[in-house]
């Protein structure tokens, strides 16, 4: 709801998705549209912003439709929180791919009873990756102080606030060399492979946007980022339960049952535990995993600990990015 009583316009923000020749799945959330310019500069406009990112109004329990570009239709609903879901087999949605494996669709509401104004004519762009039958291998990412400073490891996670409300996507730093390395990583050892990326993080939905855009303004590869329905309290978890992170790793892993992986996480949080217990259930998957040194004494100790008699999967801590590099080269993932 605007101000003064006057209703927003309807829009659908589509996640980008990923899947196989066979199976589409893709997520979206449909919700008003808050007039959210994440280029504007200037404090009132940063603390504005990051309000209404998380002061959503959702358009909840409401029919959507996906279009393929053969005409093809998928039909489905949104859930009590805005939220849809499509996980669907189709067949031969690999011819409508482009060069990266790229499968471009529309979403759209079918409700025809709304009498509220919709925007660009009821067709929302969505992207969904399935990545090239030739790829050497693929790679599921953290962002959180893997690719892009956080502050997760600061007392009281200040420094995670004020990252996050008080910048702008533009001026977030990437830790030195990130970009380099993925790019590398996505063209593989011939230097011409499209080798899918995948960024997962525990960061909820409602950043989705903010970092899409920190991804393209600093040339990381594209690839589906696979983030968390907020607000839910991992307390509330049922006992056993895996994080949602945790549970979309596995989720890639059991889509592309061919393809090898390489993790990359940190290691100030939860990254070593559930890549070493990943690694454990599908050791011939992993090829390596890479967990980036945090300036944290005892986390640090912990994470030499876990791993000091590990042998299933090689492990490297990464000082910087250029030690990551390197050990990509002498193991053939990277020219």
């Amino acid at each position: 709801m605007g101000l003064f009583g006057k209703k927003d316009k309807l829009q659908i923000i589509a996640f980008q998705g990923y899947g196989a020749d066979s199976h589409f799945y893709a997520r979206g959330r449909a919700l008003e549209d808050e007039e959210i310019d994440l280029s504007k500069k200037g404090f009132f406009n940063l603390i504005w912003n990051s309000y209404k990112r998380f002061e959503t109004d959702e358009i909840r329990n409401t029919p959507v439709r996906v279009k393929l570009s053969d005409g093809r239709v998928l039909v489905g609903k949104t859930d009590a929180r805005g939220y849809y879901l499509f996980d669907e087999s189709i067949e031969n949605l690999r011819p409508l791919t482009n060069g990266e494996g790229w499968l471009q669709y529309e979403v759209s509401y079918d409700d025809h009873a709304f009498r509220r104004e919709i925007l660009h004519q009821n067709r929302f762009p969505g992207e969904l990756l399935i990545p090239s039958a030739t790829a050497e291998f693929g790679v599921i990412s953290d962002i959180d102080d893997t690719i892009l400073h956080t502050g997760v490891v600061s007392s009281l996670k200040w420094k995670v606030v004020v990252n996050t409300l008080f910048k702008r996507p533009g001026k977030r730093t990437p830790l030195k060399g990130a970009s380099e390395l993925y790019n590398l990583l996505h063209r593989g050892g011939s230097g011409t492979a499209a080798n899918p990326i995948f960024y997962v993080s525990h960061s909820p939905w409602n950043l989705y946007r903010y970092l899409e855009l920190f991804l393209q303004k600093n040339n990381f590869p594209k690839g589906p980022i696979l983030l968390r329905n907020f607000p839910k309290l991992e307390s509330l978890r049922s006992v056993g339960e895996k994080p949602q992170k945790q549970k979309e790793i596995l989720n890639i892993l059991k889509t592309y049952p061919k393809l090898k992986f390489i993790l990359i996480g940190d290691s100030g949080e939860h990254d070593a535990d559930i890549y070493k217990e990943i690694a454990e259930l599908y050791p011939e998957q992993i090829s390596a995993i890479y967990l980036r040194s945090v300036a944290h004494k005892g986390k640090m100790e912990r994470v030499r600990g876990l791993f000091k008699a590990y042998e299933t999967t090689p492990v490297l801590l990464v000082e910087n990015s250029e030690s990551a590099i390197a050990h990509a080269k002498e193991n053939g993932f990277i020219k």
